[in-house]
């Protein structure tokens, strides 16, 4: 017996029911990834709406026009040189963050993994045409320490949170150095000139 073929209004309902109980963060990805994988673009429509006639109105009145909303998806940068590119990297650690990101978030689908590890960095060196690094384990650990990755559930591996999210998205390129130190120089002590003693003639 082949099996019932649901409608649109079923299908939108299964997929609520599936990604309710997801953080709102969680859903937008969930959906831009499926727009990514169907390959779709979804623009603006604008619909007219008939209104309700009036009681003993022969005619419909239309309504002014209702846009439906605008759901794009985003763009996938061809590759991780491109992106590197777009986001300008100030030194290891963004570079480092940054790489965390593109293949959590922006490479194509058969290429995102949830972790890197030294070799992912080093490999994303290459292909980015950015220096090669000494130690790259060395440099996720710093980027650990900094706050902009967390250790991943295998030894050695590296995601990215919150605070690298928002230093790749939303701060690059324009963003500062978090290599920097915030410590302030200690201010230096007044010195009270002594003033001359009268000399008694």
């Amino acid at each position: 017996m082949a099996a019932k073929k649901i409608d649109d209004l079923e299908a939108v309902r299964l997929i609520v029911d599936t990604v309710k109980d997801f953080p709102k963060e969680e859903q937008q990805r969930i959906f831009r990834w499926a727009i990514e994988k169907l390959e779709l673009v979804l623009s603006c429509e604008t619909v007219t709406v008939p209104s309700q006639a009036g009681s003993g109105s022969p005619a419909l009145i239309t309504a002014a026009p209702v846009h439906t909303p605008r759901l794009v998806a985003e763009k996938v940068p061809s590759d991780i040189k491109t992106f590197m590119q777009e986001k300008k990297p100030r030194n290891d650690i963004q570079f480092a963050a940054a790489v965390a990101y593109y293949y959590r978030f922006e490479a194509v689908p058969s290429e995102r993994k949830e972790t890197i590890s030294k070799e992912d960095l080093q490999d994303a060196a290459r292909k980015a045409g950015h220096e090669r690094f000494a130690n790259p384990l060395n440099t996720l650990g710093n980027a650990h320490k900094l706050g902009l990755l967390d250790k991943g559930s295998e030894k050695a591996t590296f995601v990215i949170n919150s605070v690298g999210e928002n230093l790749v998205a939303m701060t690059l390129p324009d963003g500062t150095s978090v290599a920097k130190s915030t410590k302030r120089k200690p201010a230096r002590k007044a010195v009270k000139k002594k003033m001359p003693r009268n000399v008694k003639g």
